[in-house]
């Protein structure tokens, strides 16, 4: 009720300060003709420093109210056509501007054109036609993090995701050193479901056998993130969750040089330190940084530090032809604080048990890129990238309700070696006077993950070295996969308001093992080893298919879209779902890879230029889906013990809705209404009932799949004056479970339920000439609260979510 009331007070507050603000507006409209004197439809025109937004309508035209007095530039644009810009002066009475738009020599997608409707809502989406993609049809956000207020030092992402519907977010690393979201009902950790990308390019351990993201890009750094649902399959690969592509920041292009230097400092010993250089000449551009981070941790035995670095350089020898190099390294050390058991948690959730637990990771990431303009209206892209990475996690993973006792410590070193290129060309076309486009491409990717398991030293430092490096205790396997695939899709704009997107994908999939571990019987009283032996074991799959999808895109008028969309999804199996010793998992030897399709159904829009929307509803079919699941097994000495046994368990069907609502409430009240002062509310709610089904075990029949909260809904409001903006946001998510039986309690907390919990964050900016100020209180009311149970690292048990914090960030650009 207290935290209701707060939110409740804080927005009525925003709003009454609203309605005080005053000035006047005017109007401008005109008619937008091609080269042939027609009216043209949908062409979108944007006054670039205010909010206002608008498409012409069949007959060409156009009308922009709320126009406040001054001087302003207003943009046209639309795909095919080359974009328009004027310069208006805007008094008293209407302004009527007339425009013949000129057929396009260059690629629309390297004209970038930012309004202020965009600078205020922090969030847009892609269009039909993006560089040599195609998203019409599909279930998209993209996420401008400049324009968001937010504490981006600690990659928070509760914040930074707050407008994107439908996802569940572990909060379990309060340093954002790693990324762990999942959509729709699939699994957070790691991002595993995502295709994540940098740049377009893979970032991932293993894009096909270990889709895990150790590496997460500093958000200081990141310029926009484009999030694209299932339907995403056909061009970025098979994974049922999408694609994630973090867009990181350029060069400026309108001068040589320019440095920008964020120091933060927080609650907790939290330091960062984020410094940028970038600049632009007539055919070379570069960008660069680098940020540091350290911290002490909310919990006791949670200190960090980690260093990131990355630099790009693009070649342009000629108007058709881009070459970019680009290289990142990170590296951090987290000591891991483990895991709590449910009545831990209740008496103290920053205590700790494990004062030995240390994860390590070294990720070095390159990419070269060539973009050629092959015609007027042919455009090529070509990625090559490459991984050379290593991760290590060191401790003791017995039980929580178990003391450590500090004998040897259990060690798994995993390295991370892969190529692939990525070769696309699309091709735009008219049928019929209007614009079409096909996007055809070829991808070829193989990897190499080397994992070692065995013992390491019993003190409690990190000391990443084995004992035994040439005898391990528990196993040596080799991991090699293959990828090759072509893809294509095609736009065709039926009439002008209906399009149809047709794609196909083919795979070709290599995923083997090579290795051996060691069994061993040990005494059940004494633990005195009685025999060993090492088995070896060798796996290789091939296997070879074809997913197919189709997108369908209505515009009624200029302002809605209907949109549905029906994709064929594929997932190979993990390495760790292959073979991995945990004393607190077991693993299926006949696991198979999974499959299944997504459909979305939606609508999308404007309403009187005051109101965005995005509501839509999807179905997400997962057969002989993996999970895990609470079972007796007897020991060496036939002893029973309780695990966790992992398979495929069942088929499962996720079925929910996703709505988000953005206004200006200022535009609501259009009398006396100024530019310099807006105010934002956004909600952003999802149902989601996700179940298992044609299940051969009973204990899953008609179960809640795990990690799935049935419901979630994110709120705010962000104030705008000036340079001065601050945001209030608030989080929901309701109760859920940890494993497929739905267990609400168990002793050694690696299953059970997750709690409904509720989070607040108040954050704040300025900016005066070339400085910013940022302040903020992440988690405002010190909700206790836990996002996920883990089985294995950072330590079996619930991993509680950090409390109140607070940070600063002086922003300096020169």
């Amino acid at each position: 009720m207290r935290q209701t009331m707060l939110h409740s007070l804080l927005v009525l507050g925003m709003m009454v300060i609203a309605f005080a603000v005053h000035a006047q507006k005017s109007t401008i409209s005109g008619t937008v003709k091609s080269a042939d004197g027609k009216g043209m439809y949908g062409v979108k025109i944007v006054v670039n420093d205010t909010s206002e937004v608008s498409l012409t309508d069949e007959k060409g035209h156009y009308e922009l109210t709320g126009i406040p007095k001054g001087t302003h530039k207003i943009l046209f644009f639309m795909y095919g056509y080359a974009a328009y810009a004027d310069t208006v002066v805007v008094g008293k009475g209407p302004v009527r501007i007339n425009v013949d738009m000129a057929t396009l020599t260059q690629d629309l997608g390297t004209v970038e054109i930012k309004s202020r409707a965009e600078e205020k809502f922090g969030m847009t989406r892609l269009r039909s036609i993006e560089g040599t993609a195609i998203y019409a049809g599909k279930k998209n956000e993209v996420i401008v993090l400049d324009n968001l207020v937010a504490n981006t030092a600690t990659n928070n992402s509760r914040q930074v995701f707050a407008k994107v519907a439908g996802l569940n977010i572990w909060e379990s690393d309060g340093a954002g050193l790693q990324l762990g979201i999942g959509g729709r009902g699939l699994s957070p950790n790691r991002t595993s479901n995502f295709n994540t990308r940098q740049n377009g390019y893979d970032m991932s351990a293993d894009a096909l056998g270990y889709p895990e993201s150790y590496y997460s890009p500093p958000t200081d750094a990141v310029e926009r993130i484009e999030v694209v649902r299932g339907a995403a399959s056909l061009q970025y690969g098979t994974q049922f969750g999408g694609v994630l592509n973090f867009k990181m920041k350029d060069a400026v292009t309108d001068k040589p040089f320019e440095l920008i230097s964020r120091q933060t400092v927080g609650s907790y010993g939290f330091l960062s330190s984020f410094n940028s250089v970038g600049g632009s000449t007539k055919k070379l551009s570069y960008y660069s940084f680098y940020q540091f981070k350290q911290g002490d941790g909310w919990r006791e035995n949670s200190g960090f530090e980690s260093q990131t670095a990355f630099a790009k350089v693009t070649f342009r020898p000629n108007t058709r032809l881009a070459i970019g190099a680009e290289y990142t390294h990170m590296q951090y050390l987290a000591q891991q604080a483990g895991g709590l058991t449910d009545a831990q948690f209740e008496q103290d959730a920053r205590q700790s048990f494990r004062n030995r637990n240390w994860f390590s990771v070294n990720w070095n990431l390159a990419a070269i890129t060539v973009d050629y303009q092959l015609a007027q209206h042919t455009l090529v892209n070509s990625r090559s990238f490459g991984l050379v990475a290593n991760r290590q996690a060191l401790g003791y993973l017995g039980p929580i309700n178990r003391a450590d006792p500090l004998d040897n410590r259990d060690l798994i070193d995993g390295t991370f070696q892969n190529f692939g290129n990525e070769t696309r060309l699309i091709h735009k076309y008219r049928t019929q006077k209007r614009p079409s486009a096909f996007v055809v491409g070829v991808r070829y990717y193989q990897g190499l993950t080397s994992s070692r398991q065995g013992d390491a030293n019993d003190s409690d430092n990190a000391d990443f070295d084995f004992l035994n490096p040439n005898r391990l205790e528990r196993s040596n396997y080799e991991f090699p996969s293959r990828n090759i695939a072509v893809f294509a899709e095609n736009y065709w704009a039926v009439n002008e308001k209906f399009s149809i997107t047709p794609g196909a994908r083919f795979e070709y999939i290599r995923t083997a093992s090579d290795g051996s571990f060691r069994r061993v019987n040990t005494h059940p009283l004494t633990n005195e080893i009685l025999s060993e032996e090492i088995i070896s074991d060798a796996r290789n799959r091939e296997r070879t298919l074809f997913l197919a999808g189709l997108g369908l895109s209505y515009a009624p008028t200029a302002s809605i879209e209907l949109y549905a969309n029906a994709s064929q999804n594929y997932r190979a199996i993990n390495f760790n779902d292959i073979q991995i010793v945990n004393p607190n998992l077991i693993i299926d030897k006949n696991i198979t890879d999974e499959s299944g399709y997504t459909a979305d159904i939606g609508v999308r829009g404007q309403w009187k230029k005051i109101l965005t929307y995005d509501v839509s509803a999807f179905y997400l079919r997962y057969n002989d889906r993996i999970g895990t699941y609470l079972t007796s097994v007897p020991d060496e000495n036939l002893i029973e013990r309780v695990v966790q046994y992992r398979s495929n368990i069942a088929d499962s069907r996720n079925i929910g809705v996703e709505s988000f609502v953005e206004t200006d409430v200022t535009q609501w009240f259009r009398t006396n209404d100024s530019s310099d002062f807006s105010l934002l509310v956004f909600g952003n709610f999802s149902l989601i009932d996700a179940r298992y089904i044609s299940s051969m075990e009973t204990a899953f029949d008609d179960k809640l799949v795990e990690m799935v909260p049935p419901m979630t809904l994110k709120s705010g409001v962000t104030l705008r004056w000036k340079k001065f903006a601050v945001t209030y946001q608030v989080s929901h998510t309701a109760r859920h479970f940890s494993d497929a039986t739905n267990a609400e309690y168990f002793p050694s907390a690696i299953v059970g339920e997750i709690p409904a919990y509720t989070v607040m964050d108040l954050s704040m900016k300025y900016g005066y000439k070339r400085f910013q100020l940022e302040t903020g209180i992440n988690n405002l009311v010190n909700e206790t609260y836990f996002t996920r149970r883990a089985t294995g690292y950072p330590g079996p048990g619930i991993i509680p979510s950090d409390g109140r914090s607070l940070y600063l960030t002086l922003q300096v650009k020169i």
